[in-house]
């Protein structure tokens, strides 16, 4: 299929590259095959290739990979990032193709999430290399625990980065789709102690963590807060006797916002109704909160969201700018003051066994990511 100025993105290679990444295992804490993989192969490519030891620090047999490719110094270096690893049951995967789709035969996840950026990244950089395509400096990152806490970037050498915008490739939906904001996630977790004591014949002698656990989440406001800010309860679960008042109960829960006035003012509202509730009951509560990731917010005519939006249109792609209600590797660059927007892949149920993308969305983002990386000279 050809973009501007009659660039070639080789449509059944891009599948086929696609195909054998999700035949990789790469759960979670097991990227280590894909991550050996993908480094010889671009190694063996011709491209200089860095693999750091992130994975003794985030309890990973896998480490970040990183891909360097010199430009024309004249034009903005960009990075490029996709992440390595995948939800379970991510082992064993067959994929096929059905009705224009690729998807899981087996009873397995499809892990496009996140191999269609990774096949997408590579399969511009050999595009480039093969064309002796005129081209900004490029940096690509390939990293791992991105699926429980973005792990992987937190612990990225940044030292051997130079880029000051980044594009993450790692969003559902058909391919055009940019997200520019997305929120900061607190996480909490309150151990709730009260006092045990016969159920029958002495409940007044006890002091229930359950009630006081219950009274305090029926205190907090959860759900959907407002159009920015949410928060929800995972955890409220103890294990026990009924006739015994039990004296232990454990919570957990978490709050987003895309706004950091709104997400330190809801952690700190859900805490005290926990705090006050045991107080009230004569309950101690030992909490623990603590920042997962901080958010990022670009208005839709921001400069590198609108630079995205344009080459998705050279590569002949609509474009449309949204947000997200969860986290990519991209709310880790943003924080560490590298500018970045992610990209859909064009992933559809993502996380499930019905996990599939279309052929053309595989070919598209291969598109638009080339469109990205060259220049006119």
């Amino acid at each position: 299929m050809r973009g501007k100025g009659g660039i070639m993105i080789d449509e059944s290679r891009v599948v086929e590259r696609f195909m054998n990444y999700v035949r990789i295992g790469s759960e979670t804490h097991f990227e280590g095959e894909m991550s050996r993989y993908l480094a010889q192969e671009l190694r063996d490519l011709g491209f200089e290739v860095y693999v750091d030891r992130a994975g003794e620090t985030v309890e990973s047999d896998g480490n970040n990979v990183y891909c360097f490719l010199p430009g024309d110094e004249s034009f903005e270096r960009l990075m490029f990032s996709s992440h390595m690893d995948t939800v379970t049951p991510g082992n064993h995967v067959e994929p096929v193709i059905r009705d224009g789709y690729i998807v899981a035969a087996g009873d397995t996840i499809l892990g496009a999430d996140d191999k269609a950026g990774i096949a997408a990244i590579v399969e511009a950089l050999v595009t480039i290399q093969e064309n002796n395509i005129p081209h900004r400096p490029i940096e690509a990152v390939f990293t791992v625990r991105e699926e429980d806490g973005l792990l992987g970037a937190a612990n990225l050498e940044y030292d051997k980065l130079k880029a000051k915008k980044a594009i993450v490739l790692d969003a559902s939906d058909d391919v055009g789709k940019i997200v520019a904001r997305a929120p900061g996630h607190y996480q909490m977790r309150a151990e709730i102690f009260g006092k045990r004591s016969h159920a029958g014949s002495d409940p007044e002698k006890g002091v229930s963590a359950v009630q006081a656990a219950v009274l305090g989440a029926s205190r907090m406001k959860l759900q959907r807060i407002d159009e920015e800010t949410t928060a929800n309860i995972g955890t409220l679960s103890t294990v026990g006797a009924t006739n015994v008042v039990q004296d232990h109960c454990l919570f957990e829960a978490e709050t987003r916002s895309r706004n950091a006035e709104k997400l330190e003012a809801q952690i700190q509202d859900m805490v005290r109704c926990m705090k006050e509730a045991c107080d009230e009951l004569g309950a101690r509560v030992e909490c623990k909160v603590w920042k997962k990731y901080d958010a990022y917010d670009y208005p839709d005519d921001h400069p590198h969201v609108q630079f995205l939006a344009e080459k998705c249109r050279q590569a002949g792609v609509k474009p449309w700018i949204t947000h997200s209600g969860g986290a990519t590797d991209g709310n880790v660059f943003n924080a560490k003051g590298i500018t970045t927007a992610v990209l859909s892949c064009g992933m559809e149920k993502e996380h499930t066994k019905e996990e599939r993308i279309a052929v053309y969305n595989l070919v598209n983002i291969a598109k638009v990511v080339l469109q990205i990386m060259r220049v006119d000279q």
